[in-house]
């Protein structure tokens, strides 16, 4: 289910008009050329046995790394926010699975190298097999 939620939020994230027009990419992990900023990337993934006596379950901690320019702070926490409502919006039933809750962990800024900032985005999901 991890490899299965991880292609469903790209494809999610992907079909925003919005963040599909404001970012150069939205990328599983670091594409092997980076990007022109911004780009929203999975920066990890993984893992635990959230299973009941009935269901097989899992919980995933996935985080996001948004990169962006370091001189526009204002771009970079709009473009945080809408992919923070996109996920909000995830639909909870998917192929083969279902999203019992989808809890944003926490929230980091970083300045980065020439100029760059980097926002990561740490999310735990609880999905059962449907």
């Amino acid at each position: 289910m991890e490899i299965a939620l991880r292609t469903a939020l790209l494809g999610w994230l992907a079909g925003d008009a919005t963040l599909a027009a404001s970012l150069n990419a939205i990328a599983e992990e670091a594409p092997q050329r980076a990007p022109s900023l911004p780009w929203l990337g999975i920066a990890g993934s993984s893992s635990i046995d959230w299973s009941t006596k009935t269901e097989t379950g899992l919980e995933t901690r996935l985080t996001l790394a948004l990169h962006a320019r370091g001189d526009q702070p204002d771009v970079c926490a709009t473009l945080a926010s809408a992919v923070q409502s996109r996920i909000a919006s995830l639909p909870r039933v998917q192929t083969g699975w279902r999203v019992i809750s989808a809890v944003l962990l926490r929230s980091g800024v970083k300045q980065m190298p020439e100029n760059g900032r980097l926002v990561e985005l740490e999310y735990r999901f609880r999905l059962i097999a449907a």
